[in-house]
């Protein structure tokens, strides 16, 4: 108990350190929100990806999904890698980039509405980004917090909730985007190690891989088959769910406008996605072992009425796996996963607040001064809902995190994609994309339908719709690709 107290008052230190180093680099508005756009290759790197994985996968996801789906929950980790990083960045970056130059925009939001020459656009846009981000950030603060609760003895639940919110608004609304890159790359490092021990560990706990999968053969076959038990579909959507989102997640999207050049962009692509395929792949290698681990009789405090409490499942699963001595590391690991994804959310959503919002449409001739100071503001707002909402534990780790990208996703992958990739589509196009898709994910997972299939049917129908509605009606005037920069 000493020990994880002492490392983590440290790793506590640490982030205020950064963050005042941040705070003394950061003189504009385009240095708190973009790093001054010249970032470089392995910051970037780690950046995006301590985004992308969080409390959310160690936590809910590799819980969740390594019990249902035995082995094969690690597609999941696999495609996210390939799809949700390597294609993201192969296909997206650079054009993001030359696009924020192009336009000289800031936020994904601003992109939509100068690209499409949609006067409501970033309004649209900006307040999907803050009320869907929410409950993202919350649940990350959910799984963490769980996290905590079960390895500190006398920690409550809203005690990791209050500990986690201060210092994520406090770090970040010194140095910004500053502040978050290069801590990102410091958390990214203990990511690595930590995830190589949680391997090393699962496999020498069991006496050997050979173990776990006979025993899990004998739950059942299925768990160590291509398709788990719950078949194919509900598979499919969480694959595509968490693979295709990235494609228009505005948190994620940033990380391409804040980068050096084209250089930095070919080494980042390689290192996210290595970094992607070790934390993926392993997080819910680890989950799927919880049948071998984990049971009613030795962990009873996990199940209720026998059926396990899936976000309370990692957990226990990794305080029988990891030697005492070894689980502060295993508990900084989570940590910086978690606060990298919280940096970049508040900051993501902080800015439609202040760049989107206010200066869109309240003072356009804001001072830069002025919009920082908003910006930072913002940041403890929306921290500040994040915990509240935290507080009330609502869904599971799972359905929270399918409800926030599968809105986001759907509201935006349309629009986006073919916005970035072609020149063809008009506003006509977005708006109904952007409305058929995030319509259609709501009124799906409000009809009961589990969230990360109503996201996937959701993304789908935007995807669709932006070609359709554009082709049937063209819009008048001078092409997207005819515009001055």
């Amino acid at each position: 108990m000493a020990l994880k107290l002492t490392v983590l008052s440290i790793y506590a230190l640490t982030i205020i350190v950064f963050g005042l180093i941040g705070a003394s680099k950061t003189r504009s508005f385009s240095d708190f929100l973009l790093g001054g756009g010249k970032v470089g290759p392995w910051m970037s790197a780690f950046s995006y990806g301590t985004a992308y994985f969080s409390a959310v996968i160690f936590i809910g996801f590799a819980g969740n999904v390594g019990w249902n789906f035995g082995y094969s929950g690690i597609w999941v980790g696999f495609f996210n890698a390939i799809v949700g990083v390597f294609l993201v960045w192969k296909l997206l970056a650079w054009k993001v980039k030359q696009a924020s130059l192009k336009y000289g925009v800031y936020t994904m939001s601003e992109f939509l509405e100068a690209r499409y020459d949609a006067k409501y656009f970033k309004l649209l846009a900006s307040f999907v980004i803050f009320i869907f981000l929410i409950p993202y950030s919350a649940a990350v603060f959910q799984g963490l917090s769980y996290l905590f609760e079960s390895s500190l003895p006398g920690l409550q639940y809203w005690h990791a909730v209050l500990f986690m919110g201060f210092f994520t608004a406090l770090y970040l609304s010194m140095g910004g985007y500053k502040s978050m890159a290069s801590l990102d790359t410091f958390f990214g490092i203990i990511m690595v190690v930590g995830v190589i021990l949680m391997t090393v560990f699962t496999i020498s706990r069991a006496d050997g891989l050979g173990n776990i999968t006979a025993e899990l053969n004998e739950f059942n076959p299925k768990l160590t088959a291509v398709v788990g038990p719950p078949g194919w579909w509900p598979l499919f959507s969480l694959v595509f769910l968490t693979s295709v989102a990235p494609f228009a997640m505005p948190q994620l999207i940033q990380k391409f406008l804040s980068i050096r050049d084209e250089k930095a962009i070919k080494i980042g692509t390689i290192a996210s996605t290595v970094f992607a395929l070790l934390i993926g792949c392993v997080a819910y290698f680890v989950g799927s072992t919880g049948r071998f681990f984990i049971n009613a009789e030795n962990t009873p405090g996990v199940f209720e009425n026998g059926k396990p409490l899936f976000d309370r499942l990692m957990p226990e699963l990794l305080m029988n796996i990891i030697p005492d001595s070894i689980f502060v590391i295993i508990l900084v690991l989570l940590l910086s996963a978690s606060m990298s994804t919280l940096a970049a959310l508040v900051l993501i959503s902080s800015s439609t607040l202040s760049k989107d919002f206010y200066q869109g449409y309240i003072n356009k001739n804001v001072s830069d001064e002025k919009l920082t100071l908003i910006t930072r503001v913002a940041s403890v707002v929306f921290v500040s809902l994040s915990v509240a909402l935290a507080l009330f534990r609502i869904d599971t780790i799972v359905a929270i995190l399918g409800i926030s990208w599968g809105a986001i996703g759907s509201a935006f992958l349309g629009p986006f994609i073919w916005g970035i990739l072609g020149n063809k589509a008009n506003k006509y196009g977005a708006y109904a994309s952007f409305f058929a898709g995030l319509g259609t994910s709501l009124v799906l997972y409000f009809n009961s339908m589990p969230s990360p299939q109503a996201g996937t049917i959701g993304m789908l129908v935007s995807l669709a719709v932006n070609p359709t509605v554009s082709i049937v009606f063209k819009q008048k005037g001078v092409k997207h690709e005819e515009k001055s920069d």
